[in-house]
């Protein structure tokens, strides 16, 4: 590796060369005017978060970008920092650049107040080297013309929107101030729901539009909407958010009336979420994937913020993690009538407490995976009194799956 290698912060002037790795990375064709946009819309976010990367020179050759946000965790609103932008040309990989990166990222959202970061993962092995792990799925259907649902006697009204409208961002963010694993989202997560087309293809052509139906109760307040495209005969639904089931049943009413104008609806939605059920015909193609990776930045500061469902109860954690030495070593979490107290009593993995990584403490604690489980399979360690009492205190309750960043 050469010698004039060296991390620093990544300059607006120095954008052109981001996207170009970017490009190179992930092998994007997009066309002038596309990549004017990706450019417009990348330049904003690296102006907004935090861009770290490694110059040979004055040529960018790795990357990584944090963007601010906040997520809803079990009724809590925490400061999260989003992982995007990674990337290292392939003459410069296998010499620990990104490793060093996503240390550099992590200590920075430690000192900016960030107790927990989200990422979505091109290696799931790879990111649990780093502390990540799996906390979200996506389920991916598909229905036949025949199978779209249609409900009789829905008040109310769904009425075609744009995109911007204040109503779909009204009733998502009522959504994500009442659902554990949403994030609540600033401009720069609506603005790069607004500008994935560009970038992303896993569906369908991006050359498609996104268009909006927002749906009317029957005294005007907007409970729910969807976010589609319509392309080749086929209905692509790319967000779905309702605040009660008559919401739901009316929008799904408005897909029922695209019946003559498509063959198949394909659709995404939380792993959670049982769609098949929903369906009148429940015969319908689905897969579940792992999606998203959360990683938790300032352990002690994530804990303190924790709504643990029991108000009195003593614990010691033996925590390991690869990277982020503040969350490496001994804790102890006790709460009685005067609040929550953690603080670390040790450098060292103390023997004979409850014995886990820092990737199965997050999943544990988003409750991707009960405690009792965790244990069965191994990867938490300590005595069966002590996972019960975990049992109790963890809430219950899977991270909803929406597009994040």
């Amino acid at each position: 590796m050469k010698s004039n290698l060296h991390m620093r912060e990544i300059k607006q002037t120095e954008i052109k060369q981001s996207i170009e790795l970017l490009n190179y990375v992930f092998q994007m064709n997009l066309s002038i005017n596309k990549d004017r946009l990706f450019v417009s819309a990348k330049s904003t976010q690296f102006d907004e978060g935090v861009a770290l990367g490694w110059f040979d020179g004055d040529h960018l050759v790795a990357q990584i970008l944090n963007l601010p946000f906040e997520v809803n965790i079990h009724n809590r609103v925490y400061k999260m920092g989003g992982i995007t932008a990674v990337g290292t040309y392939p003459e410069y990989s296998r010499h620990g650049l990104m490793h060093k990166l996503i240390y550099a990222s992590l200590k920075q959202m430690k000192k900016d107040g960030y107790t927990i970061s989200y990422l979505f993962p091109y290696s799931i092995p790879y990111y649990r080297k780093k502390g990540f792990e799996i906390m979200s799925d996506i389920v991916e259907y598909q229905i036949r013309d025949t199978q779209i649902p249609h409900y009789d006697h829905i008040p109310g009204q769904v009425r075609r929107a744009s995109t911007t409208d204040e109503d779909v961002k009204n009733v998502y963010h009522q959504f994500a101030m009442r659902t554990h694993g949403a994030m609540i989202r600033n401009e720069i997560s609506w603005n790069e729901k607004y500008q994935e087309d560009y970038w992303e293809e896993k569906f369908i052509d991006s050359d498609a539009n996104l268009q909006a139906a927002v749906y009317y109760d029957e005294e005007g307040n907007a409970l729910g909407y969807m976010f589609y495209r319509i392309m080749e005969e086929n209905f692509y639904i790319d967000e779905l958010i309702t605040l009660k089931e008559v919401a739901r049943k009316a929008l799904w009413n408005f897909i029922y009336a695209h019946q003559s104008m498509v063959y198949k609806v394909f659709g995404k939605t939380t792993g959670n979420e049982a769609v098949a059920f929903l369906m009148q015909d429940s015969e319908i193609k689905q897969s579940l994937s792992p999606y998203f990776m959360a990683r938790i930045v300032d352990l002690i500061g994530f804990v303190k913020q924790f709504p643990f469902a029991e108000n009195e109860f003593h614990m010691r954690w033996a925590i390991s993690d690869p990277l982020a030495e503040w969350n490496q070593g001994t804790f102890e979490i006790y709460s009685d009538e005067k609040g929550l107290k953690v603080q670390k009593i040790s450098d060292e993995l103390i023997e004979d407490v409850v014995q886990m990584t820092v990737q199965t403490l997050i999943t544990m604690l988003l409750g991707y995976l009960r405690p009792i489980y965790l244990y069965k399979i191994e990867r938490i360690k300590g005595d069966p009194s002590s996972i019960l009492l975990l049992e109790r205190i963890i809430p219950t309750g899977v991270p909803t799956f929406v597009d994040y960043f």
